[in-house]
């Protein structure tokens, strides 16, 4: 019945309605290709203005100053820490050591978070040619019971940036 029903439609209803069609199936498939319909992408790597205290022109004005600097070498002798086990709602928080390991100064201009959760903060001056420096992430853990592990990026002016750090929990109710 439906198709003669479609058989009978004028030619041009026919082209738009598969034209429709297919460009849903294709939307379809780009959102499952790219995990965007598992994991937004928002909340893996969520906006970077957020939870650092810097403004989005303040921000631009760092990225565009970075982008002119010479490039050094970032240092992170633990990129991984394992909180252990703690009880859920509690807030806890590691300082990875950032050394700058190359012959220019290096600025961090952002540590962007996996997660809401999770709450970074970094210094916002150069860091020296030799020198170190620390970089705190505070992960809240109201409502995340069970194993967790969270990531974060260091964006600044080294070649090896964006850097990842993350660590671990085992979060009991």
């Amino acid at each position: 019945m439906y198709f003669a029903y479609f058989c009978a439609m004028n030619a041009t209803i026919k082209t738009i309605l598969l034209t429709v069609l297919t460009l849903s199936v294709f939307a379809i498939a780009l959102v499952e290709l790219s995990g965007v319909s598992q994991t937004a992408l928002f909340n893996q790597f969520e906006d970077p203005m957020k939870n650092n205290g810097v403004s989005e022109s303040d921000q631009a004005k760092r990225d565009a100053k970075i982008k002119k600097m010479p490039k050094t070498i970032l240092e992170v002798p633990e990129t991984n820490f394992n909180f252990g086990t703690i009880k859920e709602g509690d807030k806890v928080r590691h300082s990875y050591v950032v050394k700058n390991a190359g012959q220019n100064p290096m600025l961090i201009s952002n540590v962007q978070t996996s997660c809401g959760c999770t709450a970074p903060s970094f210094p916002k001056e150069p860091i020296l040619p030799g020198a170190q420096a620390e970089i705190t992430l505070e992960f809240n853990s109201a409502g995340k019971a069970g194993a967790v592990q969270k990531n974060a990026l260091i964006f600044a002016n080294s070649d090896n940036a964006p850097f990842s750090i993350s660590f671990e929990a085992q979060v009991e109710k």
